[in-house]
């Protein structure tokens, strides 16, 4: 897989991704931080990057609109880099080597302690 993580997430999720075997980016380091939200999307969709962020309200909205896009993981809790890179790592392992998410989301949240994973289809077809 091929992931961009977002610039509200820390630069250190690259190595979680690429420690696993996957091309994974950061905004800022190809140079489009500060960029709108709307103004990163055609630049995830066209790279066929899988979008990772924890601005989920805007994303999804933006997500819903793709007829086609490499999937969108959502890190819900806004937390401190170490535990970014726990909840990020648990969704990579997920999906292994092979996994795609085309056209879904994978949210991942906290409940009690424990690592939730969620995954549902956007747009909703």
């Amino acid at each position: 897989m091929k992931f961009l993580i977002d610039e509200c997430l820390h630069t250190s999720l690259v190595a979680v991704a690429q420690e696993r075997g996957h091309d994974c980016s950061h905004v800022n380091w190809l140079g489009l931080g500060g960029e709108t939200d709307w103004d990163l999307m055609p630049r995830i969709v066209a790279e066929d990057f899988t979008f990772v962020t924890n601005n989920a309200r805007d994303f999804r909205k933006l997500y819903a609109r793709e007829e086609l896009h490499a999937g969108l993981i959502i890190i819900v809790p806004q937390v401190l880099p170490a535990l970014q890179r726990e909840l990020f790592a648990a969704i990579v392992d997920e999906l292994g080597n092979d996994g795609e998410i085309v056209n879904e989301v994978i949210e991942v949240t906290i409940d009690d302690g424990v690592t939730v994973l969620t995954r549902y289809a956007l747009p909703d077809v």
